[in-house]
């Protein structure tokens, strides 16, 4: 059976204050629960959500969906190198087949990760049994173990549940920034009453109240714990950002010497910022801001497009 200690996390990771005048002169303190620093290739949530997933794999090939600048993808390739498992990466767009390969999907495809590009009316209905048969059959995955896109299922919610642990009555409120709801769903389990989960979504739409709900019945039978949504902060929605949001996340990366990843992170911080200078929070009140990723090098997550 594979083991999740190949992976040689560093935890608990490190929950740090920060001094932030547009926090503190509303007598509110932000701390960061820095998850970027968990592993220096599973970054955060992805490290958290994973690992659960790979244990059920039972050593069985792994097989996984995204779009072409997918952090989940990624990962997946790089847990698969880490600990010699085939990958098998599930691409949206078959448009993209034969065409030379971006900077993150040729990350995946040097680490070993083989990569199956998929018609987007498909990759929409790949949910259905018929079609994900067919799908894991055309790319040479039958017995694979499959991973949902973005990694949420029962198994990662269930592994985000020790993310809640860790901050138990370290913070009032803790934060997160929410693309398919996974996280948020496990980590207001940890929490213990009286500390509230927000949860920031990166997508437009509305839909992710459903989804976080859905998560938490299938992992623990129902709804469980104290966690809401602020939806004002998508900043156009999936891999968008916007000059406002640029500025904003080089001034706190000035401010505090904290990379800032743009497509999540920056979000959520700046709703924090919002919010804090709303009211929202009491005087007193301690808040967490989980830093779920960091930039990469290459710059692509600047450069993903969600359609």
């Amino acid at each position: 059976m594979t083991s999740a200690a190949a992976l040689t996390p560093a935890l608990p990771s490190p929950l740090v204050e920060v001094r932030d005048d547009r926090f503190s002169r509303h007598g509110v303190r932000l701390l960061l629960k820095r998850d970027d620093l968990i592993h220096p290739q599973l970054i955060g949530n992805k490290w958290r959500k994973l690992v659960p997933n790979i244990e059920a794999a039972r050593g069985r090939a792994l097989v996984t969906f995204g779009g072409a600048y997918s952090n989940h993808l990624r990962a997946t390739a790089a847990a698969g190198r880490l600990l010699g498992l085939p990958t098998v990466g599930v691409v949206r767009g078959d448009e993209l087949a034969g065409r030379p390969l971006n900077p993150s999907l040729a990350r995946c495809a040097a680490d070993g990760m083989r990569l199956h590009f998929l018609d987007r009316s498909a990759y929409r209905r790949k949910g259905e049994p018929e079609t994900l048969a067919r799908i894991l059959r055309e790319s040479g995955a039958e017995g694979a173990y499959v991973i949902p896109e973005g990694g949420s299922n029962a198994e990662a919610v269930r592994g985000c549940v020790v993310l809640g642990e860790e901050l138990r009555g370290r913070a009032e409120v803790v934060a997160v920034a929410c693309g398919t709801g996974g996280t948020l769903a496990g980590l207001a389990a940890g929490l213990t009453p009286g500390q509230r989960a927000l949860g920031v979504p990166v997508l437009k739409g509305g839909f992710l109240q459903a989804e976080v709900l859905a998560l938490q019945e299938r992992a623990f039978g129902a709804r469980t714990g104290d966690w809401w949504l602020e939806e004002r902060f998508h900043f156009g929605g999936y891999a968008r950002t916007t000059p406002e949001l640029e500025t904003f996340a080089a001034d706190f990366e000035d401010r505090h010497g904290v990379p800032v990843e743009r497509l999540y992170v920056a979000k959520l911080l700046r709703a924090l910022t919002a919010l804090t200078e709303e009211g929202a929070f009491a005087p007193g009140t301690a808040v967490a801001a989980v830093v779920t990723g960091r930039p990469f090098p290459d710059g692509t997550e600047r450069d993903q497009v969600r359609d």
